[in-house]
């Protein structure tokens, strides 16, 4: 089982601080979209946005990561200004009502901005960085966090036939590269995402899972996001809203592999069955 190194991972989100190296995190997925590939249109009320939120940190998330823009494969953007309608009054209210750091899930400087002074502080971007490249230094100037994530291609097109020479060694060299561009604005707090399922096939995920520990060189906690994602559907033969077994699997093996924290739809049974990994680790 490969840890990080404990050095360096007490994080601090806001008036929240955790050490990211003493038990695995989970983040809860809070979708304000019409068409994600699992929850589309559920939460796109704001106000049933705000429930569910609400519920996710009851169940014992760790974060919340809002997101207002499918990346599900084949999905088109949203305008900045649809993107702000579906977030922002979310993230506002949440930041009031729980306890708990809100990442704003997007990949347009503006949002992240607007989002960050309403009250996230963290920013998960899909694209490590390297679509707006003014991100970097709204992150910097709200002294927030970065997520970086790897993705072959965009949402319309990761996953036309996506391929790799070295799969690892390009994962990990794009990581390094959004981690450095990130230190190099004054982004003090980075987190890096392998992109499960973004512009990789079955064989590439269960890899990037299996070689895990790899990336733990990169000295920044890790955050992977299995959670009812099509290669989990096509070893089950399960649609999205039958991939809970699945989704727990794959989570406790990440975190057996190295990641800190993992990116969930269920996050009560998620949370459950970390405990009971947790509590064997350290027995």
């Amino acid at each position: 089982m490969t840890r990080p190194d404990p050095s360096g991972t007490v994080f601090t989100f806001g008036a929240v601080s955790y050490d990211l190296s003493s038990r695995p995190f989970v983040m809860g997925i809070l979708n304000v979209t019409p068409d994600s590939f699992s929850d589309g249109g559920r939460f796109v009320s704001p106000q049933d946005a705000i429930r569910h939120g609400i519920q996710l940190a009851r169940d014992g998330a760790d974060f919340l990561d809002v997101g207002g823009e499918s990346t599900r494969p084949g999905s088109n953007p949203v305008s900045v200004e649809e993107e702000l309608r579906r977030v922002i009054p979310v993230i506002s209210e949440l930041s009031r009502s729980v306890g708990i750091p809100i990442s704003v899930d997007t990949y347009k400087s503006e949002v992240a901005h607007d989002a960050l002074s309403a009250g996230a502080s963290i920013v998960n971007d899909v694209t490590g960085l390297t679509f707006d490249r003014r991100m970097p230094s709204v992150i910097a100037d709200h002294k927030a966090t970065a997520i970086v994530m790897h993705m072959k291609g965009t949402p319309k097109t990761m996953q036309e036939n996506p391929h790799y020479d070295d799969l690892l060694g390009e994962v990990k060299e794009f990581l390094e590269k959004s981690a450095g561009t990130a230190r190099a604005f004054g982004i003090q707090q980075i987190i890096v995402d392998p992109g499960i399922g973004f512009g990789k096939t079955l064989s590439h995920n269960l890899e990037l899972m299996k070689r895990l520990p790899e990336l733990v060189s990169l000295g920044h906690p890790i955050l992977v996001g299995p959670s009812r994602k099509s290669f989990i559907g096509t070893i089950l033969d399960a649609p999205p809203d039958q991939r809970l077994e699945g989704s727990i699997a794959a989570s406790i093996i990440c975190v057996m592999k190295g990641a800190s924290i993992v990116r969930v739809h269920n996050v009560r049974e998620t949370v459950r069955a970390l405990k009971i990994l947790h509590a064997v680790e350290q027995s």
